[in-house]
């Protein structure tokens, strides 16, 4: 995967590549940026569990089809997405579904979140996907303006039959 630049940024501040699950400083800087996501009101509003700390990163790398996109501000991790290669199976193609796209506080509006995007759309390419999914929270502004304006909308076989609605069960 090349690496992606946002327009908004100065030229090679910010680099956007695979993580790398078995380096100490990419799975720090995994766990430190979801970290940072979840304690935000759009993520949850509370830290990761220390049983996720420690277990999160070795369960990326088993997990077939897992992939994270870490981007960087001169050097230092600004942001990530945790996507997984699924199957369309209408399509008989892979997919690839965006979990977790987050940018480090006080980094957003900079088009990190753009260049994570496009670097996404970059991979799942390279994977020949014929989709990409992602789920956003209704009143998630921000992020539903940079998806609409990158091309993503909702969901729908037939127009008539409405969109598709994300559901869960806890389990």
């Amino acid at each position: 995967m090349s690496e992606a630049r946002a327009s908004t940024l100065p030229a090679g501040a910010l680099t956007v590549r695979l993580a790398d699950y078995g380096d100490a400083a990419d799975a720090a800087a995994v766990i430190d940026l979801l970290d940072a996501y979840a304690r935000d009101p759009m993520g949850g509003g509370a830290p990761l569990a220390d049983r996720v700390c420690t277990s999160l990163v070795p369960m990326l790398a088993a997990h077939p089809g897992a992939f994270t996109l870490l981007a960087f501000l001169d050097g230092r991790p600004a942001g990530l997405a945790n996507c997984f290669t699924g199957l369309s199976t209408f399509a008989a193609r892979p997919l690839v579904n965006i979990h977790d796209i987050a940018v480090a506080p006080g980094q957003r509006g900079t088009g990190i979140g753009k260049a994570l995007m496009l670097a996404i759309e970059a991979e799942a390419r390279v994977r020949g996907a014929c989709k990409i999914t992602l789920e956003v929270l209704s009143g998630n502004v921000r992020a539903k303006a940079l998806y609409a304006a990158l091309g993503y909308g909702d969901y729908a076989l037939d127009p008539q039959a409405g969109t598709a609605q994300f559901w869960e069960k806890k389990l």
